[in-house]
């Protein structure tokens, strides 16, 4: 490593997925400056002799290149624009990149505060789950200036095993959105051909196997199958904890709502998919994975 590399990271939001992402850098030698609205989230870090500070701003006085994590849009805004924010403290020529999944117009207005800071932003979610996030197998899609791409390649990199260069400020955001729209409309489509199957006298594992071997094969039937005892290792396997939870998703989904209407695309399915997901978390999934749309389903016999 060289020592340039080697100065201090500043991490802020260390829910499920900037856990094992902020696990990441360290691993690659980066010293980090964190903080977490729950100060329980830090305690790992700190025992391992990480710096914890007291709020944004602190990580912004204490390092130049930043990577927030965080649940929302609201939860951005607070988090650099906020009275402790990041911009209360951000030194010029800072690199901020936000990892979140948000409104790609907060995104936008974010880089404009950012930038009469003398400092630079970058949107840049993440696709893969709290397993790629642990295996450092996340995507990134990364809107920003060209020119700053490659300093931000050199710590998504320590993170992710694909970083994608998507255009300017937004447009991260922009692939993040459809991506989550068609995970939430596959993971619906499996959940349900999995109880139909099911509910036809198949085997769940024999089913997954088929699909898995024919043109109905999709990230949500292979890699995450919702159905429990069909994989190991996944949420469906641990009562649907951990992993994306399903408020996550409603909240994904209600962003790509926004976008469409924006833009006056038709997004049936993906619409259909906002409303199960907000009828799920009424129903008291909003805690359990994305996945547990199939447990949803097979308690909803009106459907």
């Amino acid at each position: 490593m060289s020592m340039a590399s080697k100065t201090p990271v500043g991490f802020i939001g260390l829910g499920n997925m900037g856990n094992p992402m902020a696990k990441n850098l360290m691993k690659h030698g980066y010293p980090l400056i964190i903080y977490d609205v729950f100060p329980d989230a830090c305690k790992e870090f700190q025992d391992a002799g990480e710096q914890v500070v007291s709020c944004p701003a602190d990580v912004a006085e204490k390092a130049d290149r930043i990577i927030t994590m965080l649940p929302t849009s609201i939860n951005a805004i607070e988090a650099y624009s906020g009275a402790n924010g990041i911009l209360k403290k951000v030194k010029k020529g800072s690199l901020l990149i936000d990892s979140s999944t948000i409104d790609p117009a907060v995104s936008k207005e974010l880089a404009k505060e950012v930038e009469k800071m003398g400092a630079v932003f970058m949107d840049a979610p993440v696709s893969g789950g709290v397993g790629a996030a642990r295996s450092r197998n996340l995507t990134f899609m990364v809107g920003g200036v060209e020119d700053e791409f490659a300093a931000a390649q050199e710590l998504l990199g320590c993170m992710g095993s694909n970083v994608v260069y998507c255009g300017a400020v937004g447009t991260g955001q922009a692939a993040k959105i459809c991506n989550n729209m068609l995970l939430a409309i596959s993971m619906i489509g499996t959940a349900e051909a999995m109880n139909l199957g099911i509910r036809l006298g198949l085997d769940p594992k024999l089913l997954a196997k088929i699909l898995n071997m024919s043109s109905g094969r999709c990230w949500s039937s292979d890699t995450y199958n919702p159905v429990p005892g069909v994989m190991d290792g996944v949420p469906s396997a641990n009562n649907y904890q951990g992993g994306f939870g399903a408020t996550l998703m409603a909240k994904d989904l209600g962003l790509a709502q926004d976008s469409a209407t924006n833009t006056k695309s038709p997004i049936l399915l993906g619409s259909l998919a906002h409303q199960i997901y907000r009828m799920m978390c009424a129903k008291g999934y909003s805690k359990k994975d994305f996945s547990s749309v199939f447990q949803f389903l097979r308690e909803e016999e009106t459907f």
